[in-house]
């Protein structure tokens, strides 16, 4: 993440100074971006002026002090709040007062981490999504104790980046990684009551539900330890809401270190010459299936919505732009009908009584008034 945010800010003509405590992976890094500039340059996107301008803009160094007169700082380092604390109290020690600092953290408090800095107007998060360079989304989190003139300038300069930055109150998984949450969470929950395998269900998100990705495929393409630690984060700081419950298959997964892609085994095997089990291509199945997922999501996001961590146009825009749904599920939720949304759930429920079935009171209020997300204009 880190060498992907100092390739976006050289190319948009930033000095770089890209730190790392290990030699070994500074080194990585310039290799790494040695290979993605060269396959760039070799598909046309980019001449060789502009692939050395980019490489001479990053300086790799090996010690804070180097930050003495930078205007930004931008922490994406291990998602452990300790640590992240302990960095931001040295870094605050070495640049100037006027630098913003911000972290690039993708569920920990932003209030939390802004406690570590003696001025802690200065702090705000801002989180990119992977890979950097290709992802337009960018989430600006303001802590409670971010000024408005720190948030406006950090929306300025990543805006100036050619990123799309939408804002979100200071919640435990930001905007996307909240109400992302079911698209995993349920998709493990249906394979774990042997209603269908991974392949059945990635192929009926695919192609019934317009996905780009299937859960299981994500959550491999992402690392599983890592989406098991944003679900454990996130259920733990919403005082182990149900809604957020982690699985314990991929719990198990994780303690394999079967992590997916990284680690060549997850849901799939990813060895050479090793092929997937077909799925199950059963249209009422898969429908099924995606009814239940997009329910639970469009749940997730009216919530967000009620309780003011994103606008609804920013949230849409989040989760189009951000993990590439085929549409916003406010705009997908007025497309069904709320009323209908609202019995999918309630019919869940009365399934299991589970209280991860409940249904957002605004969606119920809407529900009852005949509302939808998208009557009034923009």
């Amino acid at each position: 993440m880190g060498s992907g945010i100092a390739q976006v800010a050289a190319t948009y003509g930033w000095e770089v100074k890209l730190f790392d405590a290990r030699a070994e992976a500074l080194a990585h890094s310039r290799k790494a971006l040695e290979k993605v500039l060269t396959r760039l340059l070799e598909k046309g996107k980019m001449d060789e002026t502009k692939k050395s301008d980019i490489e001479s803009k990053i300086d790799y160094v090996t010690t804070m002090g180097s930050f003495k007169d930078c205007d930004l700082i931008i922490e994406a380092i291990i998602e452990d709040l300790d640590i992240k604390k302990k960095v931001f109290k040295e870094v605050e020690s070495i640049v100037s007062k006027d630098c913003i600092i911000a972290s690039n953290t993708s569920s920990l408090s932003i209030a939390s981490l802004a406690s570590s800095c003696s001025s802690p107007e200065r702090f705000i998060g801002i989180h990119f999504f992977n890979p950097v360079p290709l992802m337009k989304l960018v989430e600006i989190i303001p802590a409670i104790q971010t000024s408005e003139e720190t948030k406006k300038k950090a929306i300025s300069i990543i805006d100036s980046w050619d990123k799309l930055t939408v804002v979100a109150k200071d919640t435990p998984g930001f905007i996307v990684n909240k109400v992302a949450r079911p698209f995993y969470s349920e998709a493990l929950r249906i394979y774990e009551e042997g209603i269908a395998d991974f392949e059945t269900i990635d192929w009926a998100m695919k192609e019934l539900g317009g996905f780009r990705m299937g859960p299981f495929e994500l959550m491999d393409f992402i690392g599983n330890d890592v989406n098991y630690a944003v679900t454990e984060s996130v259920f733990a700081a919403f005082y182990f809401d149900p809604r957020y419950k982690p699985a314990f298959t991929q719990k198990r997964l994780s303690e394999a270190g079967w992590l997916g892609k990284k680690s060549g085994r997850g849901y799939y095997d990813y060895k050479e010459g090793v092929e997937k089990s077909a799925p199950r291509e059963d249209t009422p199945l898969g429908e099924k299936i995606v009814s239940r997922i997009l329910a639970l999501l469009i749940d997730e996001a009216a919530d967000a919505v009620m309780y003011g961590v994103a606008s609804r146009d920013d949230l849409d825009t989040a989760m189009t732009k951000g993990v590439n749904y085929p549409k916003g599920l406010l705009a997908w939720a007025d497309e069904i009908g709320i009323a209908e949304i609202v019995k999918r759930l309630d019919d869940l429920y009365a399934h299991y009584h589970d209280p991860r079935y409940r249904c957002s009171g605004l969606l119920r209020t809407m529900a009852y008034e005949q509302k939808t997300f998208y009557e009034t204009s923009r």
